[in-house]
């Protein structure tokens, strides 16, 4: 917009505002130089002060009404302010622009005093109740109690709101430094408590960022509630600015995902989001265009907040009676059975677990159950698989029949299919999934175990095989205390990293771990005493942990049941590399996070994987900072560990720091 008809702007003096309005100080006398431009705020107003040699001070709304530039970031040229984006003219005494033009930016009156320059600007209003507002009271009323993501441009209504909420103590927001640690500190949240916390983002790469970790709780079958930010709908589709197809991006890894849009019922589609991600244990996910996110509330019941009440019922499915007469046959006909559970099965341990003591049967635990029964249970026998005991398999082995509840049959744990199986699941798809089973039981797996408890006959042919559990925890114990003592001057061994960890982690921490060699060796020697242990399950996700262990904190801040628990992750340095600078997230929250890093210098489980494939190790060395000094630079506390006597005393200041902190403990890449 370059003058052309007149040159010379209009230096005339804007009007008063017409409504009530305060003076307030821009500048000092000496702070802006003639020919200079600057933004100033003012409250919410951001605005734009002008110095001309002919018109003095000038102060307009910093937007330009073109697309919104900056005009605070301009310049004078010629007597015109000129906006920095695409150069249109202004006066910058009263906005007018050159004809034929007349879009002009809002205008202040400027009073030079003898202690600065002030303006006239109207009274600010309240702020308005917006859509957002309805979308986020909701999801309140849902139970979200923690937002992990990043603020930005296309979020910025939506964003605010979640800032109102917060300012009434009804919501904790997270700031995270990438938006995948956002997503897998909400997927560890739900797989945690059931419930439900939230990540967010803006459009584009922000968006297509928390897919990693919505994919890891597709996968493992955790609750998690996705907000996007969107490009204004005018410009969506003709290819502006961060302008994807985030509906189609989440096709795949949403249960329910769905674009909200003016005149949408705001209430019931984030009442629909919530409760599909909490009922389906799954991904919900909602895109939230631009101009959406602060269109004025409905009035009326349309403006109010939607929540659970006559939502959802109980999910305590009885088996059929056919299913549980089968199932109680054959368990009261095994001699040896052995109970495996799941993921599935991790708020109903305590039916389960009565009903392995009634009959005296062993229980396994797949690796994303690692703990739902302690290692010093006289029915415990660990894990199951390629991260398990050799208790375990053991007792597969000689098992004549497998009882599972909650439990997906994957490869990683092989459960042998050729054994009679009663399988016991939620989810009908899950019930043979891979190959048929002998009896197929859907019912919730609390609800079965105590119907099977009932059941069961006092003719039972079932042995207790606690003393046998005890002569293999002896023998393999044994053997650990012989890997203990593995020494190749490279670093520690992880036997002894994992048992000072069983001694020192408090019995009722929650534990996050990543993926990788680290995470075998944590299935095989890391004993547990009530802990409860997350992972990266099906995903198989390396830079889980830390992000998780951030989700797991919240967890122990807003759910009274987890309230005053130790927080533990431990990873590689590979896994830590991916979210490291998350480090800072958590020392700005204060969040009590200990991290345990088994420092290889390179990714070692794939060197393993190509020495197994008889290849040659290629490209697995890393390049690694010193740790522990990295965590003291983030303002945590670091600790290095380089021998086996430092590792307690290690461990133990770490875990008493008030604050996070990281112990990072130099290891054998080949004792694993």
């Amino acid at each position: 917009m370059a003058p052309s008809a007149d040159p010379a702007p209009s230096l005339s003096e804007p009007a008063l505002p017409d409504d009530e309005f305060a003076w307030h100080k821009l500048v000092d006398l000496d702070e802006l130089g003639e020919g200079r431009v600057m933004t100033v705020t003012v409250g919410h107003e951001s605005l734009c002060v002008t110095r001309t040699a002919g018109g003095g001070y000038g102060c307009l709304g910093n937007a330009c009404p073109h697309q919104g530039g900056p005009l605070g970031e301009g310049s004078i040229e010629g007597g015109w302010l000129r906006c920095p984006w695409h150069g249109y003219d202004y006066s910058p005494k009263n906005g007018k622009p050159p004809p034929p033009f007349d879009d002009a930016p809002a205008a202040y009156l400027t009073e030079v005093r003898d202690d600065g320059v002030y303006v006239a600007l109207p009274v600010e209003r309240p702020r308005d109740r917006t859509v957002s507002d309805v979308l986020v009271e909701t999801m309140v009323a849902w139970g979200v109690t923690h937002v992990f993501g990043m603020v930005g441009h296309s979020n910025l209504g939506f964003a605010d709101a979640v800032r109102a909420v917060e300012a009434r103590g009804d919501l904790t927001f997270i700031g995270i430094r990438h938006e995948g640690a956002a997503s897998f500190a909400a997927c560890a949240y739900g797989k945690l408590t059931g419930g439900l916390a939230a990540c967010f983002a803006i459009a584009g790469p922000g968006s297509t960022n928390l897919l990693t970790g919505l994919y890891d709780a597709k996968m493992d079958r955790a609750p998690v509630l996705a907000l996007s930010g969107q490009v204004p709908s005018k410009v969506r589709g003709r290819g502006a600015f961060q302008d994807t197809d985030l509906s189609a991006a989440f096709a795949d890894v949403a249960r329910y995902s769905a674009t909200v849009q003016s005149g949408s019922s705001y209430a019931e589609l984030m009442s629909l989001a919530c409760k599909t991600a909490i009922v389906e244990r799954d991904v919900a996910h909602l895109v939230l265009p631009d101009e959406v996110q602060v269109l004025p509330a409905p009035s009326g019941g349309a403006g109010s907040p939607g929540s659970p009440q006559g939502r959802t019922g109980s999910r305590a499915v009885e088996p059929p009676a056919g299913a549980l007469a089968a199932a109680v046959s054959a368990v009261a006909a095994a001699r040896r059975p052995l109970i495996i559970v799941g993921h599935g099965a991790r708020s109903a341990m305590a039916d389960i677990v009565a009903l392995a003591e009634q009959i005296g049967a062993p229980v396994a635990t797949t690796f994303k159950a690692k703990g739902l029964i302690g290692d010093r249970h006289p029915l415990a026998c660990g894990v199951l698989g390629r991260s398990g005991t050799p208790i375990a398999s053991w007792f597969m082995n000689e098992a004549d029949l497998l009882l599972t509840f909650g439990v997906s049959f994957a490869n990683h744990t092989g459960i042998a299919d050729y054994k009679p199986i009663v399988q016991v699941d939620f989810d009908p798809m899950a019930l043979g999934r891979f190959h048929p089973v002998d009896v197929p039981v859907l019912a919730e797996v609390g609800v079965a175990a105590r119907a099977l408890a009932q059941a069961m006959p006092a003719d039972r042919r079932c042995e207790d095989l606690r003393g046998e559990v005890a002569e293999r925890w002896a023998i393999w114990r044994d053997e650990k205390a012989r890997r203990r003592a593995d020494d190749r001057g490279e670093g520690l061994n992880a036997a002894s990293v994992f048992d000072a960890l069983s001694r020192l982690v408090p019995a009722d921490a929650i534990v996050a771990v990543d993926v990788g060699n680290h995470a075998y060796s944590f299935g095989r020697y890391f004993e547990t005493r009530g802990q409860t242990v997350l992972m990266s399950g099906y995903l198989g996700s390396i830079g889980f942990a830390l992000p998780a262990a951030m989700g797991c904190w919240a967890a122990t801040r807003s759910r009274p049941e987890h309230a005053g628990r130790a927080v533990v992750s431990v990873s590689g340095d590979g896994g830590f590399g991916q979210y490291a600078m998350e480090f800072t997230t958590a020392t700005k929250h204060g969040m009590d996070i200990t991290h345990v890093l088994l420092n290889n210098n390179e990714l070692g489980k794939i060197s393993k994987e190509q020495r197994a494939a008889e290849l040659d190790v290629w490209q697995t060395s890393l390049h690694n900072p010193d740790f522990a000094a990295f965590a003291d630079l983030c303002g945590a506390r670091g600790f290095r560990v380089s021998a086996p006597g430092e590792l307690d005393e290690a461990v133990e200041a770490a875990l008493d720091h008030q604050g996070p902190s990281l112990v990072e403990i130099l290891t054998d890449p080949l004792l694993v």
